[in-house]
């Protein structure tokens, strides 16, 4: 009996010390956990970054896996993401004060160029040739760009989708007089081109995959391939990036791994772009071959804002007469610090 008894007492002491250590081990990782979130390994509390910006579009990659993959937290700093549908939604939330950055194409630099509004491209973090364009319903007549002459046009205007239009219609010798634009928000194009309320609609994706999938045999599709290359840049306000050099340098610290990992692990990185959203996998991955995504700062992107300005003056879509320097409208003193190579803007 009393065998029985000290052996049932062994076997309790031997539960509660096993439940006392597990309960000891959890307490540290709480504890270490609850450390690592408060404070970057400096001590220092992480930033709050706020970015404006689509992530349904294919650019923000960089951005996503950097959230996604801890690059923004390892530099200290947590990256709030408030969705817009367009990049000219992007700047002006950035010109409000309700983003510290945002991502934009070159159309909306331009126009704040033009306007004198007080902003900078960080960095520009993608290049495409082949995600603005047009897509045309082919029982209205539409099978080359040449058919579009008179047709009934939907385009957001003073975006790169109208900037699109027009480089198009200039390579068949033709003008924005020679269509009917017609104003909508992106997110209104399929609805309005499925019930024919237009014949062809300019934009970029992924509205331009939706609308072609939701014509089926109908659709066709004009690429801008050598008629716009997408410049996709990352903006904030003056006030901001000079107030705050090292967060920039954090940031695109973070993007550029982000823009590695875009390049060098498509198949993950594709994964964690798609994440809960509406995009189509095959399309993409088709597609993936021919995004650049890197962080720089090239002397291409000034010459395409002049080029911008010069047809947003022509079109008057602004009361200004004369292009900006748009060298004015830019911060290099960030990607020269961090990946200097990459800076071929001449200044």
């Amino acid at each position: 009996m009393t065998s029985v008894k000290s052996g049932r007492l062994n076997f309790k002491t031997v539960v509660v010390w096993f439940a006392c250590l597990l309960l000891a081990v959890l307490l540290s990782g709480l504890i270490y956990l609850g450390l690592t979130r408060s404070a970057t390994p400096s001590g220092s509390p992480l930033e709050q970054v706020i970015i404006a910006t689509n992530t349904e579009y294919v650019g923000t990659c960089s951005i996503t896996t950097a959230r996604e993959r801890g690059y923004f937290a390892k530099e200290g700093i947590v990256v709030l993401i408030q969705s817009h549908s367009t990049g000219k939604a992007a700047m002006e939330a950035v010109l409000q004060g309700h983003a510290n950055l945002g991502t934009v194409a070159d159309i909306p630099v331009m126009f704040a160029g033009l306007d004198q509004r007080p902003v900078s491209v960080i960095a520009t973090i993608f290049k495409n040739e082949k995600d603005h364009g047009i897509i045309g319903r082919r029982d209205r007549g539409i099978l080359e760009p040449a058919n579009l002459k008179g047709k009934r046009v939907g385009v957001t205007l003073s975006t790169s989708g109208h900037f699109t239009l027009s480089a198009f219609l200039n390579r068949q010798k033709l003008s924005v007089k020679d269509v009917t634009m017609i104003n909508y928000k992106p997110e209104e194009f399929a609805d309005a081109i499925e019930r024919g309320e237009v014949d062809a609609v300019a934009s970029w994706e992924p509205f331009l995959n939706t609308m072609l999938n939701r014509l089926g045999s109908n659709g066709v599709a004009f690429y801008g391939k050598d008629v716009y290359e997408s410049l996709y840049n990352v903006v904030g306000m003056r006030s901001y990036i000079s107030s705050q050099p090292e967060t920039i340098r954090k940031v695109l610290r973070a993007l550029d791994q982000g823009s590695q990992y875009c390049n060098e692990m498509p198949d993950a990185a594709r994964a964690i772009h798609e994440s809960g959203k509406k995009s189509n996998t095959k399309d993409q991955k088709a597609a993936w071959a021919t995004y650049r995504f890197e962080i720089g700062l090239d002397q291409g992107l000034l010459l395409a804002l002049e080029d911008q300005a010069r047809w947003a003056i022509k079109n008057k879509l602004t009361n200004k007469t004369e292009v900006p320097n748009y060298l004015d409208y830019v911060y290099l003193d960030g990607m020269e610090k961090i990946k200097p190579a990459a800076v071929t803007i001449i200044h």
